[in-house]
């Protein structure tokens, strides 16, 4: 189904987490339609949100620093508001369930894959593993370039945010934030942070490095939610 560039599109943040909802719960929806084009994806939202084109190949995008992280080098830590703070090896990251999903890639710099193919953790998995203390509301996410994203917890708590070591059947080059990156579907692309070294649990937001420079804190594609 084409949305119709003239007819009436949700807008504001809480009307579209009303929209969800109701897809989530099954439940007949007669309000606006999110922006966007092509049919439906699994959470309700046009397959190509406002303002986006599709690509085949994946663009490379970073700040200049690719770094070559050995396997038996690469780290997890788990820090901040958790019962049980971590330092997970590749060994130990590997040993949680391993998640086969197919999600959409978002850039804020107007372009989308389509369904990946990727393989990984899911981040509720290793959240829910160090046990969550209460008060938690956000995630700070440090990387080995020196990166940094944050975004609320209902966020990264979602059944398609992983923590993905494969992508397309291989294993993740370094050029696309190998050994393993974050991927958050429903938000632009720059909050799931390449390279990620660190997840930490905050009870208190803090804008992340592209958040610092301009770029929304919300990152909502549906929203065309690009700048702050």
């Amino acid at each position: 189904m084409l949305h119709d560039s003239n007819s009436k599109t949700i807008t504001g943040r809480e009307k579209l987490a009303q929209y969800r909802k109701a897809i989530q719960d099954k439940q007949k929806w007669e309000g606006q339609l999110p922006q966007g084009e092509g049919p439906p994806n699994r959470d309700g939202n046009p397959k190509i949100p406002p303002g986006q084109r599709v690509v085949e190949n994946w663009p490379v995008l970073d700040l200049g620093v690719q770094p070559k992280i050995e396997l038996e080098d690469w780290s997890l830590t788990i820090s901040g508001l958790v019962k049980n703070p971590k330092m997970f090896s590749w060994k130990e990251f590997m040993a949680f369930s391993q998640v086969d999903d197919v999600s959409d890639f978002h850039c804020v710099t107007t372009w989308s894959r389509l369904d990946n193919n990727w393989r990984g953790v899911r981040f509720s998995d290793i959240a829910n593993y160090c046990e969550l203390l209460p008060g938690v509301k956000y995630v700070y996410i440090k990387a080995y370039d020196a990166y940094s994203t944050n975004l609320p917890l209902e966020e990264a708590m979602k059944y398609d945010v992983l923590l993905v070591h494969q992508w397309e059947g291989q294993p993740l080059t370094t050029e696309h934030g190998g050994p393993v990156r974050m991927i958050a579907p429903q938000l632009y692309a720059w909050k799931g942070a390449k390279w990620i070294g660190e997840i930490e649990f905050r009870d208190h937001d803090e804008l992340g490095f592209w958040e610092q420079r301009g770029y929304s804190n919300t990152a909502e594609p549906w929203l065309n939610d690009r700048y702050s």
